[in-house]
């Protein structure tokens, strides 16, 4: 895609409250971001899908929360589809983007392309890892994989973890326009029920296997809110959630009109790696001269490749561990 044709709310997550329903939301675009997160590996029909879901999640869900650092999203099961990963870094600075990266891990014998995606990753759980940096405890939230959709699985989370109704409506696929290569879209809107003074803690729900569903956390004046704005939400089309032609606030003035929608200054995202010869030599610190000897090649040097950039990083075999004899 060419920088010309960039879009001025493509890589970008819109913060917005609807103060009449008492309802949060973001509303994310991805474009360059995720044709990035993609371009990195060759990866088949399936992956894609939720490698591309799952970014879009990450991008919403990290611009919610008052981060300092790192927010992870992960998903692991036991199907072809092992391990989907990806980390959203807050900016370090207002008005600096934040970052995204996200891969995969599959068996590629055992996948079926033609099958549904989710259905390749099988049993297993849907994480959420919050590190706020050094001198911090990281938080985790986990929750089994089920509803159908990586999306289903985040509302899940926010209800059984956060006791937070939350409702995802994602769409994201390769579209062209005239004059440019076939890339990667996407977008999204997320809404949440802002949590009562009053709320009380819920336990045994009524979702699948017992897990908290939005409908369990909620009484009846939140109800009636939570089901209008989820009504409205249901009328957005795949078109409005990607663009490119919609602007973000112009899909929420369609969409949510009546309920007062109030946007915030919006958080643009671009892909970032943090991988560095200096944090793979500190990761290899701990290894001693014999470890380090049998990770050295056949022409004597050692190699790391970064599974979120492609990163390639060689090293002097007698650089490493602390046994090092030479200085890096």
């Amino acid at each position: 895609m060419s920088l010309g044709s960039k879009i001025a709310w493509d890589d970008t997550v819109l913060p917005f409250q609807l103060d009449r329903t008492d309802t949060r939301g973001r509303v994310a675009r991805l474009d360059g971001v995720l044709e990035h997160v993609l371009s990195q590996h060759n990866y088949p029909r399936p992956i894609e899908a939720l490698v591309a879901e799952a970014t879009l999640l990450t991008a919403m869900i990290g611009q919610t929360i008052k981060l300092r650092w790192k927010l992870s999203l992960q998903v692991r099961g036991d199907g072809p589809a092992r391990l989907i990963a990806t980390d959203y870094f807050a900016p370090k600075r207002d008005g600096e983007p934040a970052s995204i990266r996200a891969y995969a891990s599959y068996d590629d014998s055992r996948l079926s392309v033609d099958a549904d995606p989710f259905s390749q990753i099988g049993q297993g759980y849907f994480a959420i890892l919050i590190d706020q940096g050094q001198g911090t405890t990281p938080y985790q939230g986990i929750t089994p994989i089920a509803g159908g959709s990586l999306a289903a699985c985040a509302e899940t989370y926010f209800a059984q973890s956060e006791q937070l109704p939350t409702r995802f409506a994602i769409s994201f696929g390769q579209s062209q326009t005239r004059g440019e290569p076939l890339h990667w879209r996407a977008g999204g809107v997320m809404l949440q029920q802002m949590p009562q003074a009053s709320a009380q803690s819920v336990t045994g729900g009524s979702g699948e296997g017992g897990l908290l569903h939005a409908s369990d956390i909620l009484d009846e004046n939140t109800a009636e809110h939570w089901n209008h704005v989820n009504i409205l939400l249901d009328s957005a089309e795949d078109i409005e959630l990607i663009g490119p032609a919609v602007q973000p606030a112009d899909l929420l003035l369609r969409l949510f009109h009546e309920d007062g929608p109030r946007v915030f200054d919006p958080q643009s995202v671009k892909f970032g790696c943090t991988c560095s010869a200096e944090r793979v030599r500190q990761s290899l610190s701990i290894y001693s001269a014999k470890d380090i000897g049998h990770m050295t090649t056949d022409n004597g040097t050692v190699t790391a490749d970064c599974q979120f950039c492609g990163g390639h990083y060689e090293f002097d075999p007698r650089t490493l561990g602390f046994e090092a004899t030479d200085d890096p």
